[in-house]
């Protein structure tokens, strides 16, 4: 099945989507979003909503990616967790913060390829970027272009993939911190997570590797 298609597929899904905004955009003109829009995305404030869909996309992944495993028998020491790329535009920002985060955290591996538990996708839609999943194993990051102008786009692509595994939205926080997202204004470019955030990563998916002794 191609990519494309894939959007056709989950547009039944979207009424039951939740959504994690990532940057705080300045104000844009409205467009007409390209994919599935998701009913409920909360403010860019860091509200409760955004950290209970953070952890709802969070749980939705590492349920798909931890059943794969048991399933092939491999308790090695990362888990790994598989996407595909329907955003070709983001190619290699996609490609850098899979870097990123496969070079700062170790108990969770992020790899391109099929039967995957999450995709990329674009497109232009008024809220930005934003990490979306069903609830079910299956969910989506969502690049938006003129966020992408706007913002450092590897930063913004690390930051959507740090919800997808298990980071809510810091905004308060300073430049140092990938998920103050938007926070630290558009002269912020670092597009790595700090300290915190990776031992913070490494603890949820260390949690998740217990679970399948």
């Amino acid at each position: 099945m191609s990519h494309r298609r894939i959007l056709t597929s989950l547009a039944g899904l979207a009424a039951a989507a939740l959504a994690v905004p990532a940057f705080a955009a300045a104000p844009a003109a409205q467009v007409t979003s390209t994919t599935a829009a998701p009913t409920t995305i909360a403010a860019y404030t860091g509200s409760p909503q955004d950290e209970a869909a953070t952890k709802a996309f969070y749980d939705a992944v590492m349920k798909s990616a931890r059943a794969k495993q048991a399933k092939a028998g491999n308790k090695a020491a990362a888990v790994t967790v598989t996407y595909a790329v329907d955003a070709p535009s983001f190619r290699s920002e996609i490609n850098a913060s899979t870097s990123i985060w496969n070079s700062s955290v170790s108990n969770v591996t992020l790899v391109e390829g099929s039967n995957y538990d999450f995709y990329y996708t674009e497109g232009n839609d008024s809220r930005g970027s934003y990490a979306s999943t069903d609830g079910h194993g299956g969910g989506y990051i969502f690049l938006d272009y003129a966020q992408n102008q706007q913002y450092n786009s590897t930063r913004v692509t690390a930051h959507e993939t740090g919800h997808v595994l298990g980071l809510p939205d810091h905004y308060s926080g300073p430049c140092s911190e990938l998920m103050s997202g938007g926070g630290p204004g558009t002269s912020c470019t670092n597009a790595h997570p700090d300290a915190n955030e990776r031992n913070r990563v490494n603890t949820l998916w260390a949690n998740g590797l217990t679970t399948l002794d």
